[in-house]
């Protein structure tokens, strides 16, 4: 015991002397959760609209009007051409062409509906198909006041109506940072167990010092175990001071679930990433090597662990992948015990999991290391 006090007071020296990892640790993270859930959000805004207006009527103004106003749209242009509207888009000037035909109105008020052309940027598919709903829905709406306008007595109507009251549960605004918070939480403590714990004992192989600790009487188990435990100490630091300094400040999200269970998790958690660390570290003989294999497993990680899209909504070969991702069980559970208040029995076959990858990767670590190299 002594022994292992001895080399946890070694470990947090070397940490805090460090004057490249220091602000990796604790600088780097914070900011990460100030900025990414503001700039990651999927409901897209002031998309670009170039309007050919060819019909100039009360109609038509009206219709440009609901366009700019709906807070999705900005009015970029007003070619007198569709041909010229499509330069605007080929230039990247602007998302979305709409074309108002000559006579809409006069079409519209005989009875023959109206036409209108819509040509869209679809190099990006979300932000196009979105676009053209967020169109299609404001047309749409336009629509039906003209033809309440037209027809006063359609207000008394004896047609069935159906109205749907929906209850939003867990995320009643359906803000879209509740939803990424506890992903970039986990993904942080991700970064700190997988990337600092092998980057810090490949740095001693690299300045030798790990040879004076080879040809002591101290056992690899202690060894390692003096390695893992200050950067699980410092993850769960760092979740402590995202969850409830930034996370609740910020954007008013309050664990609702069982706090005791959340940490318990994430200890558990954090060792299975640690073995993963400690994994790479007996593989790898410099801080580059390190890095390169590191960053090739967390674009895994990242891409097929949920954290910007669900789980549910990848193809069947990718939801293969997401399942033999240690990540994902973590960042599903830290969704479900903050925003849900899932209990235990919700987040046991998660937990069971998470033991297995941690099983599996200390194992393989220990036997893989060698005392005498």
């Amino acid at each position: 015991m002594r022994t292992l006090r001895y080399l946890l007071r070694k470990e947090f020296i070397r940490i805090f002397r460090n004057k490249t990892l220091l602000p990796m640790i604790f600088s780097m993270p914070i900011i990460q959760l100030m900025v990414l859930p503001w700039a990651a959000d999927y409901e897209i805004k002031h998309l670009d609209i170039a309007i050919v207006d060819t019909d100039h009527s009360a109609a038509s103004r009206r219709l440009t009007d609901k366009l700019t106003s709906s807070g999705y749209f900005r009015l970029t242009a007003r070619p007198a051409t569709f041909d010229g509207a499509l330069a605007l888009v080929e230039s990247d000037r602007a998302d979305l062409v709409l074309e108002i035909p000559r006579d809409f109105e006069r079409d519209l008020t005989s009875g023959r509906g109206g036409r209108l052309f819509i040509a869209v940027n679809a190099i990006n598919g979300v932000k196009a198909g979105l676009g053209s709903a967020y169109l299609a829905r404001i047309v749409a709406a336009f629509a039906a006041d003209l033809r309440l306008d037209r027809r006063p007595d359609a207000r008394l109507s004896p047609a069935p109506t159906i109205e749907t009251v929906p209850i939003r549960r867990f995320n009643p605004a359906m803000n879209y940072r509740f939803f990424m918070v506890p992903a970039i939480l986990t993904l942080l403590v991700t970064m700190i167990a997988t990337y600092l714990c092998a980057l810090n004992l490949v740095s001693e192989k690299e300045t030798g010092t790990i040879e004076q600790m080879n040809v002591t009487p101290v056992g690899k188990y202690v060894f390692l175990l003096s390695k893992m435990l200050p950067f699980l100490l410092i993850g769960v630091f760092i979740f402590s001071v995202g969850l409830f300094l930034i996370a609740r400040p910020l954007y008013g999200i309050v664990p609702v679930g069982n706090i005791g269970l959340l940490y318990a998790y994430l200890v558990l958690y954090l060792t299975a990433m640690l073995g993963l660390g400690l994994l790479i570290s007996t593989y790898c003989e410099t801080q580059q090597q390190v890095m390169f294999i590191t960053f090739f497993f967390m674009t895994i990680f990242i891409l097929m662990s949920g954290l910007f899209t669900p789980v549910e909504s990848m193809p069947a070969w990718a939801r293969a992948i997401s399942r033999s991702n240690p990540v994902t069980y973590f960042m599903e559970a830290c969704r479900m015990i903050i925003l849900k208040g899932s209990g235990w029995r919700d987040v046991r076959d998660h937990m069971a999991i998470t033991v297995g990858f941690a099983l599996v990767f200390h194992t393989w670590a220990a036997l893989n290391y060698r005392k005498t190299t």
